[in-house]
C-alpha cells in the first residue's frame, strides 16, 4: 500500500517528568467491493438475484443498494457489465467480481447492478464474451426496469459502464437496438470501445458499431483508458469526454490485486483521475446538484 504515516509529536510534562507520545495517522485506504452475499438487499450490502425467468440456473446478477439507501426514495443507477475472464489482468469475467460501478459511486448515491452476459443455453453466465447476445440484451430490459421499480432506480438517471469486454458492451450490449439505447443518460467505458478493432465476434466491425453508436444520439460518454481514440472523428454522434487513466501512477504495479495497467480497479483509489470521472458524473444528476 502507497502511502505515508504523519508522525504527531505531542510533548507532556507529568510527575516522572518531561514524556513523549506518538500519534499515527494513516493515509485514506484504498476502497474494497463488497463481497456478494446471499442476503436480501439492504443498504451498503451487495446481494447476488436470480431473475424469476431463471430460477433454477445459475444466471444471475448482483445488485447493490448505496449504504444511504432509504425506502421510497429514488436513486441514479449504474448498470455494469464485467470484463472478460483474463488471468493476465486479474479479471475473472465474473459479475460478483465487478468492481468499476462501486469505485465511481464510492458507495453511496447510487444503486449499483452488475448484470449477466448469458451463455448459450441460458443455464449460467458467460465469462468470456457475449454468450447468447439476445438472451444478454433481453435480460437487461426485463430486469432493469424491474429493479428500478422494486428498489427506487430513477429511470431518467441510468448509466451504463464497463470495463474491457464491459466497455465494448457499452454499445455492442447497450445500444444493440433503440429500446434497450433508449435507457441511458449516458456511459462510462474503461479500456476499449466497441468498433476500435475488429474481435472477430458478429458485427464487431466500424460500421456496425457506428450504427449501434448513431443511437445514443448525442448523449453523454466518459470514454476512459486506451483503445477509444477512433470516437474523435464521430464527435457528432455523442458528447464525448476522453479521461486518460495512469494506472501506472496511481499503483506501483504489481500493489495488491492490481497486477496489470489493464484494470477495473483504478476507481478504487484517491487521485485526481478519480475525481475528474465522479465530477462528471455528477454533474448529469440534477437532484444532486440542488
Amino acid at each position: 500500500m502507497n502511502g505515508f504515516f504523519r508522525i504527531l509529536i505531542g510533548l507532556a510534562i507529568g510527575e516522572g517528568g518531561l514524556s513523549l507520545s506518538i500519534a499515527k495517522t494513516q493515509p485514506a485506504q484504498d476502497l474494497v467491493t463488497p463481497v456478494m452475499s446471499e442476503d436480501s438487499p439492504a443498504p451498503g450490502r451487495r446481494v447476488r438475484q436470480v431473475a424469476p425467468e431463471y430460477k433454477g440456473t445459475k444466471v444471475y446478477h448482483t445488485l447493490y443498494l448505496p449504504n444511504d439507501w432509504e425506502n421510497g426514495k429514488t436513486y441514479p443507477v449504474l448498470v455494469e457489465y464485467t470484463g472478460n475472464k483474463a488471468p493476465f489482468c486479474g479479471s475473472t469475467g465474473e459479475v460478483k467480481r465487478a468492481n468499476l460501478g462501486y469505485g465511481i459511486s464510492g458507495g453511496k448515491g447510487f444503486i449499483w447492478v452488475s448484470m449477466p452476459y448469458v451463455q448459450k443455453g441460458k443455464r449460467e453466465n458467460a465469462v468470456t464474451w457475449w454468450g447468447d447476445r439476445q438472451a444478454t440484451i433481453d435480460y437487461c430490459k426485463v430486469n432493469l426496469p424491474r429493479i428500478c421499480k422494486e428498489y427506487g432506480g430513477d429511470p431518467d438517471n441510468l448509466f451504463i459502464c464497463g470495463f474491457s469486454r464491459g466497455a465494448i458492451a457499452c454499445s455492442y450490449i447497450g445500444l444493440a437496438d433503440d429500446e434497450i439505447a433508449a435507457f441511458w443518460k449516458g456511459m462510462i467505458a474503461h479500456d476499449h470501445f466497441d468498433g476500435h478493432k475488429k474481435w472477430g465476434y458478429p458485427e464487431s466491425d466500424r460500421t456496425s458499431a457506428l450504427k449501434r453508436l448513431s443511437r445514443l444520439k448525442g448523449r453523454p460518454v466518459l470514454a476512459c483508458g486506451n483503445a477509444n481514440d477512433y470516437l474523435k472523428e464521430h464527435l457528432n454522434l455523442g458528447k464525448f469526454t476522453f479521461l486518460p487513466v495512469p494506472v501506472e501512477k496511481i499503483f506501483k504495479i504489481p500493489e495488491g490485486p492490481v497486477i496489470h495497467r489493464h484494470t477495473d480497479l483504478w476507481a478504487h483509489r484517491d487521485s485526481p483521475t478519480r475525481k475528474t470521472a465522479r465530477s462528471w458524473l455528477q454533474k448529469l444528476i440534477p437532484s444532486q446538484n440542488e
